[in-house]
């Protein structure tokens, strides 16, 4: 559904009503069209609200004018929440829309659940750099942005010409007041008061807010994590849109409880089992043609199986260990090596339990796991002594 003009945003609803709900907020001169092809997924599971910036997609032009602060966006999205009577959210945004979430988070903690800030910064650059940049599109228009605007939003052979429509439709006013608010933002000093869990996301090739800028908002939020998209420019949601998902799903089912079904507690356990570094690679690399496969084991692997109680995750691990070598699977075997340290197990235990896949599995499949375990323990070991 489409909704109300001023006093809020122009939004379209999408997913359950009772689900958790989930604002979506758009990067400068884009509309919220950019988060159609992640939208879809993430309304499978919460109730997604996406917005237009002023003067951008159906937005009216007048919702604010020059000298214009991120604050005054942020109070519109608080209005479209309590208009939708949505007390509490998660939400998402991608550069001036993640500089709303930061924004929301640091002043109004009570409404904020999770965020996810991508392709964004706690200060853009030179404020006078975007009092120049709001001069001229007051003076000329949009156009001019425009014609060099795929070179910062996208990596080099790629494009969405719908966005580049989007901004050139873009009221100049509004634009120009879009940027004011960026000139005088700065959250840095508020970073580390922002108490919800958040995810900072950055496009390896990103030069409007190269990886830095997330790094900065990760290191300065309490607790927050980072991952960084290869092949990913400053719009992200459009570029790459399966990891991000991926991603995403991740951060937002994580706080969800039962309400997000399986994957709620699923990507936490891949994360302790299998440690973050692992996991941000196998998310980073999701494709189309992969993404299903990544949602199913989150969702059936770890969060149906590895999260039943019935067994601890020490025990799991010796099963996991004994399944891998009786199958052969030397590949997952050294994974799960590293997991069953982190579980708990002890070399001497991972010993034992491959010396006892030689009786029920066969020599030659036991001797293979021994030189694959015996790589991943000394391996470990190094890095041990080296941190």
């Amino acid at each position: 559904m489409t909704g109300h003009p001023s006093p809020v945003p122009h939004f379209r609803e999408e997913g359950p009503s009772g689900a958790p709900p989930l604002l979506l907020g758009p990067s400068l001169g884009t509309s919220m069209a950019l988060w159609d092809g992640v939208a879809p997924a993430l309304s499978r599971t919460h109730r997604v609200v996406r917005w237009d910036l002023p003067g951008h997609g159906g937005s009216p032009a007048g919702l604010i004018g020059a000298g214009a602060t991120v604050a005054d966006l942020g109070r519109l999205v608080l209005s479209l929440a309590d208009t939708l009577a949505l007390r509490r959210f998660s939400y998402a945004g991608v550069s001036l829309g993640g500089a709303v979430g930061l924004w929301l988070a640091a002043h109004h903690p009570e409404r904020v659940d999770r965020l996810a800030v991508v392709c964004s910064s706690a200060r853009f650059g030179d404020p006078r750099a975007w009092r120049d940049r709001a001069a001229r599109v007051r003076a000329r228009g949009t156009g001019p942005v425009a014609d060099g605007a795929a070179a910062r939003w996208f990596t080099p052979g790629f494009t969405v010409p719908a966005l580049l429509d989007d901004l050139r439709a873009a009221d100049p006013g509004a634009y120009a007041a879009c940027c004011d608010a960026l000139a005088s933002y700065d959250l840095r000093p508020l970073l580390s008061s922002i108490g919800a869990p958040t995810l900072a996301v950055a496009g390896r090739e990103d030069p409007a807010t190269p990886p830095a800028h997330a790094r900065e908002i990760a290191d300065g939020v309490p607790g927050a994590a980072l991952l960084e998209l290869p092949g990913a420019s400053h719009l992200a949601p459009a570029e790459r849109p399966e990891p991000l998902v991926a991603a995403l799903r991740a951060h937002f089912d994580a706080g969800d409880g039962a309400a997000a079904g399986p994957a709620a507690g699923g990507q936490a356990v891949r994360r302790a089992v299998l440690g973050d570094a692992h996991v941000d690679r196998a998310v980073a690399a999701t494709t189309p043609f992969t993404a299903r496969f990544q949602d199913f084991i989150t969702r059936y692997a770890w969060g149906e199986v590895w999260t039943d109680p019935t067994l601890p995750r020490r025990e799991r691990s010796l099963v996991t260990l004994t399944a891998l070598v009786a199958h052969g699977h030397m590949g997952e075997l050294a994974l799960h090596v590293r997991a069953a340290v982190r579980n708990g197990l002890t070399p001497e235990e991972i010993g034992a339990v491959l010396l006892q896949t030689g009786v029920y599995c066969g020599v030659p499949a036991a001797n293979a796991a021994f030189g694959v375990a015996g790589k991943v323990l000394a391996e470990m070991a190094e890095e041990e002594t080296t941190t």
